[in-house]
């Protein structure tokens, strides 16, 4: 497995992060398709044994079930001391006023809530899911700041939004001496480039730690064009964000099934190597329903696409409206 550091954090983390979206009581939450413990369990076993230190979670996910199975396993499998655990805020957990968003009331409730569901009494990065338009700024990055002061998380990080979000939340916290982010966590893969445009150059900028969500486009990337999975049938999220532009897709999916046949590797790796030679990635977050999609993502680590190559799969691409949080 290879490491590196988080940013310009000391925090040392593997270039494959094991995204845990895909664990999940299937009857609790939005996502029919998730797996249930005993079917968790091995696979977050079989990420320990390939050298994955860096967990992702989120307390949304199958309403609180994800981070449980997470934590349960972790206690089993792991050493607490060696791994980053990563877990966010932002969704509501159920209806109901002050419940989700981002004001100090409601992070404050839902860090207690994710370390209970954890079994822990830190997490290593405490991710806003979304950035939230009814609190200020300034409310929410001092509310993460005094987490971090009471020892219940020792970073913090950002997931999906406009780059000026950021940039402000940042600067709030810089002007005050509040803890700041150290972390985006994006969409993108090779059907999804649109943070090149200003994230990810902003993030290089402030040595801020890149960390992309759905990789490999929900799986789109990873088998011939048109292939589904239960997950794809049933994933209605994942149908948003690429509903409206299946035809530019397709060319990019065809180009990159040219390039494994000529390597003689599965698209999944090709996909992945691409996403992990571009500058400022950190690490790529790998939502793994088998055994088999985490060997792939360890596998393109060593799998060097040259120039060429990488011309090639960006070719067809075109310009996406921006999906995801806006």
């Amino acid at each position: 497995m290879q490491f590196t550091q988080l940013g310009r954090t000391g925090l040392k983390v593997s270039r494959i992060c094991l995204g845990c979206m895909t664990f999940g009581t299937p009857e609790r939450g939005a996502h029919a398709w998730t797996l249930p413990e005993e079917q968790s369990r091995p696979i977050i076993r079989h990420a320990v044994e390939q050298g994955i230190n860096f967990f992702d979670t989120a307390n949304a996910y199958s309403e609180g079930t994800s981070e449980e199975f997470l934590g349960r396993a972790l206690k089993e499998f792991a050493r607490r001391d060696e791994i980053v655990v990563a877990t966010k805020v932002f969704n509501p957990m159920r209806k109901g006023p002050n419940i989700g968003g981002l004001s100090r009331k409601a992070i404050f409730t839902e860090i207690d809530n994710s370390l209970r569901r954890l079994g822990m009494d830190h997490v290593d990065l405490y991710q806003t899911h979304r950035f939230d338009p009814a609190t200020p700024i300034e409310e929410t990055m001092e509310a993460l700041h005094d987490v971090v002061k009471a020892g219940k998380a020792r970073y913090i990080g950002a997931s999906s939004g406009w780059a000026w979000q950021l940039a402000k939340a940042n600067a709030a916290a810089a002007s005050r001496g509040w803890t700041s982010f150290v972390s985006m966590q994006p969409e993108l893969s090779l059907l999804y480039r649109e943070e090149e445009r200003e994230m990810l150059p902003l993030c290089l900028d402030q040595g801020i730690g890149v960390i992309p969500w759905s990789p490999l486009a929900r799986g789109r990337l990873a088998r011939p064009w048109g292939e589904h999975t239960r997950r794809i049938e049933l994933d209605a999220f994942g149908q948003s964000l690429f509903q409206h532009s299946e035809d530019a897709d397709r060319r990019v999916a065809e180009q990159v099934a040219r390039v494994a046949a000529a390597r003689g590797v599965p698209m999944a790796q090709v996909a992945m190597a691409w996403l992990l030679q571009k500058p400022g990635v950190s690490a790529p977050i790998v939502g793994a329903s088998k055994t088999s999609h985490l060997d792939d993502a360890v596998a393109a680590l060593s799998l060097a696409l040259n120039a060429e190559e990488i011309v090639a799969l960006e070719a067809p691409y075109a310009p996406h409206r921006v999906v995801g949080f806006a």
